[in-house]
């Protein structure tokens, strides 16, 4: 359970640090709001197939990252048990003593 705990933290690494990595890549082109209000450029029609690789890669790698959290959820995760059954302690209790013989001391009056 260790070992593929380990496998997916990896993973879910290399694709983090790949997913930064493309992110950081993208020609920012000041689009948002921005290019809605007339603010676009002739730059719409420059390397559009770059463009849309680094879009797919974004999404995919972002996608993988969940879909790799959520698996080492499932099988990391430690099923909720329910409380178990505490068992009574056995009362262990000290047999009765007997009590000595007793002897009186008092006097027992003659019959006559």
């Amino acid at each position: 359970m260790d070992t593929i705990f380990t496998l997916l933290m990896v993973l879910i690494m290399i694709a983090s640090i790949l997913l930064t990595i493309v992110v950081m890549a993208q020609n920012p082109k000041g689009g948002g709001l921005s290019s809605t209000f007339g603010g676009a450029s002739s730059a719409q029609f420059g390397v559009q197939r770059t463009n849309d690789f680094m879009e797919k890669a974004t999404w995919t790698l972002g996608a993988t990252i969940i879909v790799l959290i959520l698996i080492s959820v499932v099988i990391t995760g430690k099923p909720s048990q329910a409380a178990p059954a505490t068992q009574q302690p056995v009362k262990k209790e000290a047999p009765a003593q007997s009590a000595p013989a007793s002897q009186s001391t008092t006097p027992v009056a003659p019959t006559k």
